[in-house]
């Protein structure tokens, strides 16, 4: 098995153990003052979310709407727009895409179509590009092909290598690609005069964030205290309802220090990978996909580590 089908298949089976746990349409929360998370399902991609398994950023502007994330289909992307026409009648100016992960630019094409700035880092769209096929394969076989319909792979046209400064209807955006995280081009979204941080997938609240092959756990860890150290009032994250940084750290970046923490200290001990997964996690069972995840987690980082 070549190299990038074992990434595949992994990716794939992982997928597999994560079951929907709420309906399809997204949940409206109000942040702050022109700020919203669109809040999707936490658990599986599925026909009725059309891939939008992941939670979503709206800021209006005096200029129209920023959507941070547009979606893992054209048909998600109708969706994320149908929500945001219940908080405005602005069209959509800019979609930012977070990083690689198919939720976070697979609705490009129905935005672009809008007349709307796509803008992503470049690590993201490198990503994108290496993983379109895998991408739509598994799109295909989860939510299927009808739902799927007018899906096209299209990336930003407008990149950034590490940090992007935009302003856009008098609201202040801060965009920084803090290095690999949950994919290779993670990028956070900071409002410096709302306090307001859009996480992508530097983020998980309320289920364990998932480990893959394009995973790099140790820069993750960098990539949340670069987050952190803004010190906002508000975090959006990629998969959850938008929380505090307390909350934030408990799910995410603790449960990433001790998952390390434990790996290391059974790797020293002489530990060999198939008996990885027996290592203690139960601090964070109460996370939805804890047990389906947690072997898989610590078998990714097992393998991480080895090359550290």
């Amino acid at each position: 098995m070549t190299q990038s089908l074992a990434k595949f298949a992994l990716f794939s089976a992982l997928l597999t153990y994560i079951t929907p746990l709420f309906a399809a349409p997204l949940q409206v929360q109000k942040v702050t003052d022109g700020v919203y998370a669109l809040v999707g399902d936490i658990g599986q991609r599925s026909p009725e979310n059309f891939g939008n398994n992941a939670t979503f950023g709206v800021i209006v502007t005096g200029d129209g709407v920023v959507l941070v994330d547009p979606g893992g289909s054209y048909n998600g992307a109708k969706q994320i727009h149908e929500a945001i026409r219940s908080i405005t009648d602005k069209p959509v100016r800019l979609v930012i895409n977070t990083g690689g992960q198919d939720h976070r630019w697979l609705g490009n094409g129905y935005f672009k179509a809008q007349g709307a700035r796509l803008v992503a880092s470049k690590a993201a769209v490198a990503d994108q590009r290496a993983r379109t096929t895998d991408q739509l394969i598994t799109l295909n076989r989860l939510v299927g092909e009808k739902p799927m319909a007018g899906t096209e792979p299209v990336h930003a046209g407008e990149t950034f290598e590490n940090r992007l400064e935009l302003e856009v209807g008098g609201v202040r955006l801060v965009l920084r690609h803090t290095g690999t995280a949950h994919t290779p081009g993670d990028s956070l979204v900071w409002l410096p005069q709302k306090q307001v941080v859009f996480a992508g997938d530097i983020v998980y609240v309320e289920r364990l964030l998932v480990v893959t092959a394009e995973s790099r756990t140790q820069s993750w860890i960098k990539a949340f205290e670069e987050m952190a150290a803004l010190k906002p009032e508000h975090v959006i994250p990629g998969h959850g309802g938008a929380t505090t940084l307390a909350r934030a750290r408990t799910d995410t970046y603790d449960y990433l220090v001790a998952l390390r923490t434990q790996v290391k200290a059974f790797m020293d001990g002489g530990g060999e990978i198939y008996d990885v997964g027996k290592i203690d996690q139960s601090r964070f069972k109460h996370l939805m996909a804890y047990e389906q995840l947690k072997g898989r987690n610590a078998q990714q980082v097992f393998q991480e580590m080895e090359w550290e």
